[in-house]
């Protein structure tokens, strides 16, 4: 009984502490206090945060953001899908090999990642700007991308992409009609946590931007001045409302998927059965 208890309260304590400041942060978005004092319910931030004349730097990072995060994401997806078809068809050491290179960026401190970038850059002339911030964001968004396609490539029905050869379709074809339903889950998981990511990320984009800014790069400047503009924290919010709801959408399409993979089974497995039956009746007579 003793022990229950402790464990609960330790799971509860460990919940609390890591939900507890965002909890904070909701809360005093509905308060127009600069200092972090409740001065009454209010949606005043939300509608400062919508004002050019008031907000007009966070919506500029804003659109920054999405559309780097966008760009970056669609991208790296393709790639992803790309490399981890070629990964899996590879021999057993090769297809090792080639996960744990791809791996590298994720295991890699993100300030070499973001130095080693910006070096790349200086060396081949390349302007910082939207383009390298992109270019940085794919980097490291793909090997996620690559890992999320895996498993999924590893559970599908290889049968399904040479029956398609066999009857006409040509590789790519076979690819679309074949081979992408079955890993569409994968991809579309890799894509929500590539636009995350991208979003989130802050020491890889200060290396290689200049000129523009982000919602990382503005809310550090911001904070350095004069401590957060009260409109950002409406704005966190936000995004923390749209991150859940990626995150049920998700959850949905793997559950649906899954469920849908279960009645497959069954119904082969019922399949199986009727065909023995009517087998075992047909000698019996």
């Amino acid at each position: 009984m003793v022990k229950k208890i402790l464990a609960k309260g330790y799971v509860y304590l460990t919940l609390l502490f890591l939900y507890a400041p965002i909890a904070v942060l909701v809360i005093y978005s509905f308060t127009p206090s600069i200092t972090m004092q409740w001065q009454g319910f209010s949606f005043d931030l939300y509608k400062d945060l919508f004002d050019p004349a008031e907000s007009a730097a966070i919506l500029d990072a804003l659109k920054n953001t999405i559309i780097i995060a966008t760009v970056a994401s669609v991208i790296s997806t393709i790639i992803g899908i790309f490399a981890a078809i070629g990964i899996y068809n590879m021999k057993n050491r090769s297809k090792e090999a080639m996960l744990t290179v791809s791996k590298i960026p994720m295991m890699n401190a993100e300030i070499v990642t973001g130095v080693s970038l910006m070096l790349l850059f200086l060396m081949f002339g390349i302007p910082y700007g939207m383009v390298t911030v992109i270019i940085a964001h794919i980097v490291f968004c793909t090997p996620y991308v690559i890992l999320s396609i895996i498993p999924k490539l590893q559970q599908m029905d290889n049968n399904l992409y040479e029956a398609a050869l066999d009857l006409g379709c040509t590789p790519m074809k076979a690819l679309f009609k074949a081979i992408l339903p079955q890993i569409l889950p994968g991809v579309i998981s890799g894509f929500f946590l590539a636009f995350t990511l991208s979003i989130d990320d802050f020491v890889i984009t200060i290396f290689n931007i200049q000129g523009i800014n982000t919602l990382s790069t503005f809310i550090y400047a911001d904070a350095a001045k004069n401590g957060l503009t009260p409109s950002l924290r409406a704005l966190s919010t936000m995004i923390l409302v749209s991150v859940l709801v990626l995150l049920v959408i998700v959850n949905i399409i793997t559950h649906h998927d899954k469920k849908s993979k279960t009645k497959a089974v069954v119904k082969t497995k019922v399949g199986k059965q009727n065909k023995t039956i009517s087998k075992t009746k047909g000698a019996n007579i």
